[in-house]
């Protein structure tokens, strides 16, 4: 029950919002893979989850800090949504370890790389969480780019504005050449900033990070 009220309810208001969602191909049909986007809204969990449930029939994990789960309205979409309590203040190592093992056994994981929405709704540097997920899982990483989710929810607001957003969905993106070596902070980073200039193409912005 606490599945079905919200795909019942939460998905059909969430596609209201929808203008546009290119690339849907480019999801895997079966097995593991990492759905890595953008965050500039509250909007953006629901829209990756809402698409990526009706098109894959499949459940989506998401890393989400522990504070989204502190009202009754979080809690039931968060279940919805598989969501992975993080404790960013112990560095998420459980949270990653849950997902790695998720990814092995074949499940959807979904990141915000950022780590937080972004209160000008522009990119900011992402921590490397993301590369990590993909290197010790080897699951390809599908980066997202959603565009229009700070107009329609920004940071701080809590009644979404009638606006259209969208979505455009890249092609996975395996990292074959560094799966034999040994990880250490320069690749995490370099595989984090090849993931977000991905994503910074698919919604139109830029990545001025390393």
């Amino acid at each position: 029950m606490a599945y079905l009220i919200p795909k019942l309810t939460i998905i059909p208001a969430v596609k209201l919002y929808f203008k546009k969602i290119s690339g849907i191909e480019n999801l895997p049909k079966k097995g593991a893979f990492i759905a890595a986007a953008n965050h500039a809204s509250y909007m953006d969990h629901l829209i990756i989850a809402g698409s990526l449930v009706s098109h894959l029939n499949r459940k989506v994990h998401f890393l989400a800090k522990k504070e989204h789960f502190d009202n009754i309205f979080k809690k039931a979409w968060h279940t919805y949504a598989g969501a992975i309590p993080l404790d960013r203040q112990s560095g998420g190592k459980e949270a990653l370890g849950w997902a790695i093992k998720a990814l092995k056994e074949g499940k959807i994981i979904a990141i915000h790389p950022e780590g937080t929405r972004s209160l000008t709704g522009k990119l900011q540097k992402a921590k490397t969480g993301v590369a990590r997920l993909a290197l010790l899982s080897k699951a390809p990483v599908v980066p997202i780019g959603l565009i229009g989710t700070f107009e329609i929810l920004p940071k701080g607001k809590y009644i979404p504005k009638f606006k259209r957003g969208a979505m455009s969905i890249g092609k996975p993106m395996y990292f074959n050449d560094y799966y034999n070596k040994k990880i250490n902070k320069k690749i995490l980073r370099e595989v984090t900033t090849r993931i977000m200039k991905e994503i910074a193409k698919l919604c139109k912005q830029k990545y001025n990070f390393r």
